[in-house]
């Protein structure tokens, strides 16, 4: 009896499996605006009523291929210096890898960067699910600067910050359970917005006949994201 429950959930797994990735090709040729249960069913060779009991929405499906995006991301950007350096260049080094990791797996996802960070979908409203996974980004990124912290490395100016956006910070930083100073989560959270921002201008054709190819224009754009957050370049760095 368990074998048999063991080969039904790996069929289910399976199934579920390929339903996804139909559906992310159905992402690449007409958005997640044209994302289809039915054509998913026929493109497998189901019955509608079959892929129902997998995802009974449309929204459902959709929620699915964000938290997968989220957590490839995440886990793309975790393990991009994961461990600490020396002093100093040691998180430089692990800033420029992880804003590196963002770049490299929007390139190889466009589309799936798209569903995630590209405009919302019509009707569609993130569940809380989703919470947990878009974070993990952000979150490897102001790990470095708590790290830098940690250490005595990190540099960043008393801002002065307005009373509510210094509350705003406070409560970024306990939602994520960093300790981080109020300024360096304000300065992380605009190099971060700046991160995404940028590779979207890149990824939706935004830089053409500017800044296109971006290689050198990310590198230097990262540079000086880390001067912003109070990241100390080694002697002889750049």
């Amino acid at each position: 009896m368990n074998a048999s429950r063991t080969a039904r959930e790996r069929a289910r797994a399976e199934l579920t499996r390929e339903i996804k990735e139909e559906a992310r090709r159905q992402l690449r040729a007409s958005g997640a605006q044209g994302l289809s249960l039915r054509a998913v069913a026929r493109e497998l060779g189901l019955v509608s009523s079959a892929l129902y009991r997998y995802f009974p929405s449309r929204d459902r499906l959709l929620t699915e291929l964000i938290i997968d995006a989220y957590d490839a991301l995440g886990e793309r950007v975790e393990r991009a210096g994961a461990a600490d350096g020396p002093a100093g260049d040691g998180h430089r080094a692990r800033w420029r890898a992880r804003c590196a990791a963002v770049r490299e797996w929007a390139v190889a996802h466009p589309h799936e960067y798209a569903l995630v960070y590209g405009s919302p979908v019509p009707g569609y409203e993130a569940p809380e699910s989703t919470i947990g996974p878009a974070s993990r980004t952000p979150v490897a990124l102001l790990e470095v600067l708590r790290d830098a912290a940690r250490a005595g490395a990190l540099r960043v100016p008393d801002d002065g910050l307005a009373p509510e956006l210094d509350a705003q910070a406070a409560r970024t930083a306990g939602l994520t359970g960093l300790e981080v100073p109020e300024p360096a989560v304000v300065r992380g959270v605009v190099a971060w917005t700046q991160l995404f921002g940028m590779i979207g201008f890149e990824l939706f054709g935004h830089l053409d006949r500017t800044m296109d190819p971006a290689g050198a224009f990310f590198a230097h754009t990262v540079e000086l994201m880390a001067d912003f957050v109070g990241l100390p370049a080694a002697a002889g760095d750049r």
